[in-house]
């Protein structure tokens, strides 16, 4: 793997002698007699103070000036020390040393010295040894709350959650296939891996051919693909892994494809979707190449009693007038709309479907990253079988639309399961419809600062029969769900008995389809499939 050079921070040094250092660290603290010499600069790619313990320069301790901080206590004595972990109760540092100096004026010298380079740090940025980062607040840190974010980064940090995702064998196998059926694509080519995780799209580019792969990871998961990727040297040697966010980075090229696994429930959970269009103005050359390249939100009404029954059961508890003496009934009605502000996240038969669905379709080549802050899906359908609605199924898929294959990944209903499952929106109040009836509504997503989406959806049925074309709304019902707050309801599809004159997948928009010319928005609908797997896009 290479080492980026770090770029527009100070290229000299600055020397101080010190008369002596004491090893914190060591059990007993170990004293080091001097004269030794304590050196600024940036030799290692970013801002560091190195103390040579011994003359031949063999034996040093280095200091990473964006966590190092220095504490005068006394005169001629300081106490240097460099951050380590910091958790809810206090901070602890990975090593420290006592400085003694023979003058007070020479203490001085040293203290200004390191303020003078800790503020180059904040002027200029701190630099990785494998990539540039701003250290100003990015826009990323402006719109996600911190809270929010230090628990995505550490949820995916973690080895198990990879693995998870890694077993995944459709999301895996598809990204892998997408890669290795067009080399053509990658071959000699410069890419970025955004969100590169355990860095396993990054070695499949490298398989592919790529020149040289970026792979930027925030998360602590960067050292574990650092390692993963060292252990495979012949595709490493050809792999930077830069730890940072792509709001931050610097790279020294543009990119000419950028691969992402950005998806979460619902296509745009997470808030990904952003950061992926933000590299994608950063990094990649005009007319570059981007895998995924379009993503499609499937909607459709569905009725499923069982699931609205099992929703509205989970409030009776607070029906109950005599619990240890207490009445909970005033709570009740609470309860019950919090219940059904969940998102159902399952996996469910596709013979619930009680209309053809309908897709709103995002291109990422040309969305604008503020198109994604908040998102008004018209509905329409047209009830295929008299039913009680209760809600409306969602799914995505993503086409990697490569020179040789286009290749989809689909979470729909019926398909292989995937980690992402279905969503489903359940209205605490049903909708009754009858054959041919018109189903109108809006699903509105407004994006939130914990990275998820606030969704309004509102579902109503039109007046149907003689004289319906001068007929009104009959009813409607409406919820507001927290996509951050879903309901994992992962067992299995029931058995359900098909509806009177309807194939079992009739209902289902397959992967294999023309697309219409892509709008901005991506607010057309989708278009019955064809035979022709192959997709145009315009």
């Amino acid at each position: 793997m290479d080492t980026l050079p770090a770029e527009n921070m100070r290229q000299h040094h600055q020397n101080f002698i010190v008369d002596s250092v004491t090893l914190l660290s060591s059990n007993p603290p170990k004293p080091v007699s001097g004269p030794l010499s304590a050196t600024f600069g940036t030799a290692s790619g970013f801002p560091e103070l190195q103390f040579f313990l011994e003359p031949d320069g063999e034996h040093s301790l280095h200091f990473d000036l964006r966590t190092a901080q220095l504490f005068r206590l006394g005169e001629v004595q300081s106490l240097c020390v460099s951050e380590g972990s910091e958790t809810i109760k206090e901070k602890t540092y990975s090593k420290g040393i006592t400085v003694q100096f023979k003058e007070e004026e020479e203490s001085s010298s040293f203290h200004d010295a390191f303020e003078q380079w800790k503020k180059e740090v904040v002027i200029q940025g701190s630099t990785l040894p494998n990539g540039t980062v701003s250290s100003s607040k990015s826009k990323f840190d402006d719109k996600i709350e911190a809270s929010s974010a230090k628990m995505y980064f550490h949820y995916y940090g973690q080895l198990l959650h990879q693995q998870n995702m890694l077993q995944d064998y459709v999301r895996t196998g598809s990204y892998y296939a997408a890669v290795i059926e067009n080399q053509a694509d990658f071959a000699g080519r410069v890419v970025v891996d955004v969100g590169a995780g355990s860095g396993i799209l990054s070695l499949f580019a490298a398989q592919a051919g790529a020149k040289h792969v970026y792979a930027v990871e925030a998360s602590e998961m960067a050292d574990y693909a650092q390692k993963l990727i060292a252990g495979n040297p012949i595709l490493g040697q050809r792999i930077t892994v830069i730890k940072g966010k792509v709001e931050d980075v610097e790279l020294p090229e543009k990119a000419d494809i950028l691969i992402s696994e950005p998806m979460g429930t619902l296509l745009v959970n997470e808030r990904m979707l952003e950061s992926y269009v933000i590299a994608r103005d950063r990094f990649l050359v005009p007319n570059g190449k981007m895998f995924p390249t379009v993503g499609r939100i499937h909607m459709a009404p569905f009725s499923d009693e069982y699931l609205y029954v099992e929703i509205a059961n989970k409030a009776l508890f607070w029906q109950q007038q005599n619990y240890y003496g207490v009445d909970l009934t005033a709570l009740h009605g609470t309860a019950f709309q919090g219940y059904f502000s969940q998102p159902v996240v399952d996996a469910f038969d596709p013979r619930l479907l009680v209309a053809p669905a309908v897709s709103h379709v995002i291109n990422f080549t040309t969305v604008k990253e503020e198109d994604l802050y908040e998102i008004n899906i018209p509905l329409k359908f047209i009830a295929s079988v008299g039913t009680r609605i209760h809600g409306l199924a969602c799914w995505f898929d993503v086409l990697f639309n490569g020179s040789t294959v286009q290749r989809w990944l689909t979470t729909a209903p019926g398909a292989p399961t995937t980690h992402w499952y279905q969503l489903r929106c359940v209205l605490s109040q049903p909708i009754y419809v009858m054959p041919g009836q018109e189903i109108t509504g809006h699903l509105h997503m407004i994006a939130h600062s914990a990275q998820s989406y606030t969704i309004n959806l509102t579902m109503s049925a039109k007046m149907w029969g003689p004289g319906a074309e001068q007929g009104g709304i009959l009813q409607t019902s409406s919820c507001r769900l927290d996509l951050k707050e879903p309901y994992y309801r992962m067992s299995q599809p029931q058995a359900y008995s098909v509806a009177q004159d309807q194939q079992p997948n009739q209902l289902l928009q397959t992967q294999d389809l023309q697309l219409p010319s892509l709008d901005e928005d991506g607010s057309d609908f989708i278009q019955q499939p064809s035979n022709d797997s192959s997709v145009q896009i315009h």
